[in-house]
């Protein structure tokens, strides 16, 4: 009985290999792209549950080995410590600030007379040409921002922006709970997407280069978190003397995990409880000041330094990440631009059979050093 030879690959078989990988590698990217662009705010919950699952897993995988208990156990613990965290903070942050808001809101005319008399002074001053006081012009102010206000198609919107938010959050636990006690079953079953014959190239190559690429990135984001509390620590409690200094830098920092829209949410909370605290025209333009030094240190200078960094590319890509990400597919893009880039470099990388940077700085080395 004769044994049958496997046929011998050429050059000509790899060369197809690597087409059907770049075609399949393009593929994916383009189904992505598709799915952020159509799916935005359903995708918005899956994301964030991925993201923070993704950060806890090595945690949870040390954690298990050194107490030798089960994964699952460690992962729920783990959850519960992530919930109970949120639920502390709330419940210590949310009633102070809740009570700063509504005397904002019940003496809104006198905080705004206040302020434009802060500005104007006492004197009357001329409006598209009538002489208005400081009385005056906010009795217009408050008629006009409550008649915008109790519009019922505003009402409606807020109305469903707030249970559309309280649904997504309670999701977003949902589907961490889910990610990080059945990750890796998750991953596995995404695997099978990956044609057969490529998949010894994702899990052996792909996935092994690109994880830490990752997770140096999201290590990159929790130091901007870091960093963006303690400075609003300083701007907020040491420089503007703001009531609940601790809390409002806090939550400036938790907001940052979120561009664009959790910085906007936290400028606007700290404001409010500024306001309520000094609404004198010098106070105003102190916490302008603040916010302008705030935001250019954080999304101009450090933010794309530290994650640039992390991910070992130049800021300007960063930069170019959020806002080409933002304009195209919104708040899921900016929090997906940067990893999906990284994604792509990584993987035409080992699609490529180049070395990473590192490796080919070391290589170029020595060959110069003989």
């Amino acid at each position: 009985m004769t044994r049958t030879q496997p046929p011998i690959s050429t050059a000509r078989d790899h060369e197809h290999v690597e087409k059907l990988s770049t075609n399949a590698i393009l593929f994916i990217v383009a189904l992505a792209i598709l799915a952020l662009y159509e799916l935005q705010l359903v995708l918005l919950p899956f994301v964030c549950a991925a993201v923070v699952s993704y950060i806890c897993w090595p945690v949870i995988g040390s954690a298990a080995a050194a107490t030798r208990l089960p994964r699952a156990l460690v992962a729920t613990a783990a959850f519960l410590v992530i919930v109970g965290f949120g639920a502390l903070f709330g419940w210590v942050g949310v009633p102070p600030f809740a009570r700063e808001v509504a005397i904002v809101l019940g003496n809104l005319q006198g905080t705004i007379e206040h302020v434009v008399r802060g500005a104007v002074g006492a004197e009357s001053v001329t409006v598209l040409g009538q002489q208005m006081s400081a009385q005056d012009l906010a009795r217009q102010a408050t008629a006009a921002l409550r008649d915008v206000l109790s519009t019922p198609r505003l009402i409606a919107v807020l109305a469903g922006t707030t249970l559309g938010a309280g649904f997504g959050l309670m999701l977003t636990l949902v589907l961490l709970f889910f990610f990080m006690v059945s990750g890796d079953v998750i991953v596995h079953g995404l695997l099978r997407l990956v044609p057969p014959g490529h998949r010894k190239l994702v899990t052996d190559h792909l996935l092994i280069t690109l994880d830490p690429v990752l997770r140096r990135y999201f290590v990159g984001v929790i130091a901007v978190v870091c960093l963006a509390a303690v400075l609003a620590y300083v701007g907020l409690g040491l420089a503007l003397g703001v009531p609940h200094a601790i809390f409002l830098a806090l939550l400036t920092g938790l907001l940052e995990a979120i561009p664009v829209v959790g910085p906007i949410a936290a400028a606007t909370i700290a404001g409010l409880v500024a306001l309520q605290h000094d609404s004198s025209l010098g106070a105003i333009l102190a916490y302008g000041v603040y916010l302008a030094a705030l935001r250019l240190v954080i999304d101009q200078l450090m933010g794309p330094i530290l994650l640039g960094a992390a991910g070992r590319v130049h800021p300007t890509l960063i930069i170019f990440c959020f806002l080409a990400g933002g304009a195209l597919f919104g708040i899921v893009g900016v929090i997906t631009a940067v990893p999906i880039a990284l994604v792509i470099r990584t993987t035409l990388a080992t699609l490529y059979d180049e070395a990473p940077e590192q490796t080919r700085r070391k290589r170029n080395y020595a060959q110069e050093t003989r």
